[in-house]
């Protein structure tokens, strides 16, 4: 089966198409960096032509409101319009847990309007939500840091192993779209 991993050079993306490719399926990684771009749609055609199944766990290279809403949804036009005239049977896309539940945060909105594209796409789907990922979690405590002190918010958090992430998107990948979450 051959596979796209849009940002496939990434922290997962490079995880799942390792476990893709040891599954023994034609796996293609991607990005920006190997000539594939969703923003300008530079390499895309020729990356999906043939393809299965497309992959999306692409990030916004910078994290502003409206630039991030800006990059999902051109970024998601952009590939579906691409799927939809290579006859992709399969889009999986990575989201987050509880990102509707948060509408004032910019990023999470930005994936809620991702999701409503690939909704409405007409492409069969799964959406895979996953919470922060372990990696990050020293990040996100230098980021708090004031001085000498950490100051981070009560909210509960239940992070998860970015292996742990690719080898369900590789799951859901390979399986037939839900058409749901």
């Amino acid at each position: 089966m051959k596979i796209v991993v849009i940002g496939g050079t990434g922290l997962i993306g490079s995880k799942l198409v390792q476990n893709l490719r040891e599954r023994g399926h034609d796996v293609l990684a991607a990005a920006p960096n190997t000539g594939v771009n969703t923003i300008t749609r530079e390499g895309l055609a020729g990356a999906l032509d043939g393809a299965d199944v497309v992959v999306d766990v692409a990030n916004a290279p910078v994290w502003e409101d409206k630039a991030v809403l800006d990059f999902f949804e051109t970024s998601g036009r952009n590939l579906l319009a691409a799927e939809a005239a290579a006859g992709v049977r399969h889009h999986v896309a990575l989201s987050i847990v509880g990102s509707e539940r948060l509408p004032d945060n910019g990023y999470f909105r930005a994936k809620v309007a991702q999701e409503n594209l690939i909704k409405a796409s007409g492409i069969p789907y799964s959406i895979l939500r996953a919470t922060q990922f372990f990696e990050f979690v020293g990040g996100i405590a230098q980021a708090a840091a004031v001085g000498d002190e950490i100051r981070l918010s009560p909210a509960l958090i239940q992070p998860i192993a970015s292996d742990d992430v690719a080898a369900a998107l590789a799951e859901v990948a390979v399986a037939p779209p839900v058409n749901g979450t």
